[in-house]
């Protein structure tokens, strides 16, 4: 039996791709203003991090996903991918030095679980001669949450270190994040449980 048993269910994992994707918009949004303002660092250390979170990424992309997925399916694949996304934005706010930070960028990459497991959950329900609309779909919500993702997170961003407040929480985005990509897991739990 098929785990997507009807449009719904598509739908439903259309959302979680929304949600995913809106997620992720934080981290060319902020990133760097946020390594900036929090750790104070030079555009070198910037450049080292950011190209950390690169190989992270293509490690994750080229030698996990694919023995995880064909091990443990695509389900599971997709929640565990959400989990670590969910983490790893909860390191990347709350932690308090740049080392910290640095061992939530593990965590983020292995969130590149979800959208291929989640591609192909979706893949699955429907026909070959539906594949294309499928894929322009997807590529639209992508590109509504790159449309909101960058005034969210930036004006949250600005907000959260404002002058003038009792308060500095300049990890408020990632919070957010963290909590769109909760929100997605529930969603993802509900759309493919058999």
């Amino acid at each position: 039996m098929a785990l997507l048993r009807s449009r719904g269910e598509l739908f439903g994992l259309a959302n979680v791709n929304f949600l995913s994707n809106l997620a992720h918009a934080v981290l060319p949004s902020i990133s760097v203003l946020y390594m900036l303002y929090r750790y104070n660092w030079d555009q070198r250390t910037v450049g080292l991090t950011l190209a950390g979170v690169g190989v992270a990424s293509i490690v994750v992309q080229g030698a996990v996903v694919g023995s995880v997925i064909k091990r443990i399916g695509e389900r599971a694949a997709l929640m565990l991918g959400i989990a670590f996304g969910v983490l790893g934005f909860l390191v990347f706010a709350l932690a308090r030095t740049g080392v910290e930070f640095w061992l939530g960028i593990p965590l983020l990459a292995l969130w590149g679980l979800e959208e291929p497991a989640s591609l192909a959950l979706m893949s699955r329900s429907v026909s070959g001669s539906e594949q294309g609309r499928l894929q322009g779909a997807n590529s639209s919500i992508t590109g509504i949450a790159n449309l909101v993702g960058p005034g969210l997170f930036s004006l949250t961003f600005a907000f959260a270190i404002g002058a003038g407040r009792e308060w500095d929480l300049p990890g408020a985005p990632f919070l957010i994040a963290a909590l769109l990509l909760a929100l997605s897991a529930t969603v993802a739990w509900r759309v493919t449980r058999s």
